[in-house]
């Protein structure tokens, strides 16, 4: 996979947020078959920081119903990125 096949875009919520100004951790949605050191060396590429830890967590997609149709939505995967300690922190938050 390529950098950008395995990170598919940047979670700008609050929490993810929050996370980023008092941990350096950076929330991303990832591709469902990305691992960790997948994920590891794309951040780094792209960012050009360096990378302490990963974790991922992998969610379901929920049951969505429109009138009497319905479906589900796709599995989708998150990976928490903390930056070490005296990297800068990139700002995507105003893209």
């Amino acid at each position: 996979m390529t950098v950008y096949e395995v990170i598919r875009r940047p979670l700008v919520t609050e929490k993810g947020v929050e996370k980023k100004d008092a941990e350096r951790t950076l929330c991303f949605e990832v591709a469902l078959g990305a691992n960790k050191t997948q994920v590891k060396s794309a951040v780094e590429k792209l960012f050009k920081v360096k990378v302490e830890e990963v974790r991922t967590a992998i969610f379901d997609g929920k049951l969505r119903r429109r009138g009497r149709f319905s479906g589900y939505r796709s599995d989708w995967k998150k990976a928490y990125v903390k930056l070490k300690e005296g990297e800068k922190v990139p700002d995507f938050a105003g893209v």
